[in-house]
């Protein structure tokens, strides 16, 4: 009875809809993860060893670029591997693990993308009080409360779903995920739910609330300045907008998907759907900020040519 309702496998059901196309995938895949690992590095190595950079505001870039390297390991290593594999079964406690890397990915990017509104929003209202508001004591606090609520919130919720009986072992989905596992529960699991909009609520939503907020004020603040005010407002904030957004739109096809079943939705969309969300954010952020931003570009070129010299 203790193997039946604790399955010791769970069957990761999208990959059969992957077929012939295991193949061309795994090398598309690799690819992408290979340019995920190399851009966020550069973005990293950069940072770090230009003293110029040693502000907040590259210093959450650069927490970004190590957050889009733990999630992307926590999905790509696994996924990977199953596209080879004929059996797409996952340990029970190898997916409880890629559940809480993947669902502590998001959050931390979430988090981080706040506190990064708030870097924008002091230094375009309140230039005077910029440094006095910002110093390193004030970043440490934030940036270790973006990486410990999280961890902890998460934590809970990974194991209030463990300690469930479960009556099948079949996730649809092409990585482990939390609801769809709750919802082989045979039990009732109100605890669960509470428990996960409390923490969906902190960490999701009030994120990207406040963001919202921050950019409300920052555009009653611009429309009472000049054009070329605006232009350096523009040129400093579209990277994190932009990463907000796609970032707000893989969020909500994952909440989204995760309600519905993804077997009665066309499997290749819904395959394609539910990879943006640990795909498409760890390559689009070091394009922004590196490119988009001319002092990161600058220091990349400058190390460039050095290094072709």
């Amino acid at each position: 009875m203790e193997n039946n309702s604790h399955p010791l496998y769970f069957n990761l059901t999208m990959f059969v809809y992957i077929g012939k196309f295991r193949y061309p995938a795994f090398v598309l895949f690799l690819l992408l993860y290979t340019f995920i690992i190399s851009a966020n590095l550069v973005i990293i190595v950069v940072i770090s060893r230009e003293k110029t950079l040693h502000e907040p505001m590259y210093i959450f870039i650069m927490c970004l670029s190590i957050n889009s390297l733990y999630g992307s390991g926590g999905f790509f290593f696994r996924f990977l591997r199953d596209l080879l594999s004929d059996s797409n079964l996952i340990a029970r406690s190898a997916c409880y693990t890629q559940i809480y890397i993947i669902y502590t990915y998001a959050s931390y990017e979430l988090t981080l993308l706040g506190i990064m509104a708030y870097d924008r929003f002091v230094a375009i209202c309140q230039p005077l009080h910029y440094h006095s508001k910002l110093t390193s004591r004030v970043i440490s606090k934030l940036l270790a409360f973006a990486w410990i609520y999280p961890a902890f919130s998460v934590a809970a919720c990974v194991y209030l779903a463990s300690r469930l009986p479960l009556c099948g072992n079949k996730i649809p989905k092409v990585f482990c995920a939390n609801w769809p596992v709750v919802k082989l529960s045979c039990v009732p699991t109100v605890i669960n739910n509470i428990i996960g909009m409390f923490v969906s609520v902190t960490t999701v939503f009030l994120p990207l609330a406040f963001v919202l907020y921050t950019y409300m004020r920052i555009f009653l603040v611009c429309r009472k300045r000049s054009s070329l005010f605006k232009s350096k407002v523009i040129q400093s904030c579209l990277p994190h907008i932009v990463t907000f957004v796609n970032y707000s739109i893989t969020v909500f096809c994952d909440v989204a998907l995760s309600r519905i079943d993804l077997e009665e939705l066309n499997p290749f969309l819904g395959i394609i759907l539910s990879l943006e969300f640990v795909v498409i954010p760890p390559i689009l952020n070091p394009l922004m900020y590196g490119l988009k931003l001319p002092e990161i570009r600058k220091c990349i070129l400058r190390n460039l040519s050095c290094l072709i010299r």
